[in-house]
């Protein structure tokens, strides 16, 4: 069964709806490609896929160590290469991990290899750097 379907509604513009769910997501071409820039681009989805995805599968291992992360943030930079093909050469992610209390470096560390190891992290080419960077505020 499918997972999503895309309409092309013309002027560099997608409408992409999850099936499951009917939820819906505009993307448009950024404006240093032809576009005007007023949705997410579809590198921007990937390099943002990234952040949800590595705060998700925290989320899932501080659920079963009984910890909160709600409140925790990402702010994500994608990096496009100058030269053609245009590609994403590098996705910077800077943490800002909300916690009820003060985690130890073995417990911070354990989350960040979870963040590491997520699938859309794993599932990137290697050439696209990928750079994690946590604050951790309790």
């Amino acid at each position: 069964m499918p997972t999503s379907k895309i309409a092309y509604l013309g002027d560099l513009r997608t409408e992409a709806t999850h099936l499951a769910s009917a939820e819906k997501i505009i993307t448009d071409a950024p404006v240093d490609n032809n576009g005007k820039g007023e949705a997410f681009s579809p590198t921007d989805l990937a390099a943002t896929s990234l952040g949800s995805c590595a705060m998700t599968i925290m989320g899932i291992v501080a659920s079963r160590d009984e910890i909160d992360f709600r409140g925790s943030e990402i702010k994500i930079t994608k990096t496009m290469s100058v030269e053609l093909p245009r590609k994403i050469i590098r996705i910077e992610l800077d943490f800002t991990m909300k916690t009820p209390q003060e985690l130890s470096d073995e417990v911070k560390a354990k989350y960040i290899r979870a963040a590491h190891t997520c699938p859309v992290s794993l599932s990137l080419h290697p050439d696209i750097e990928q750079v994690f960077n946590f604050e951790w505020i309790s």
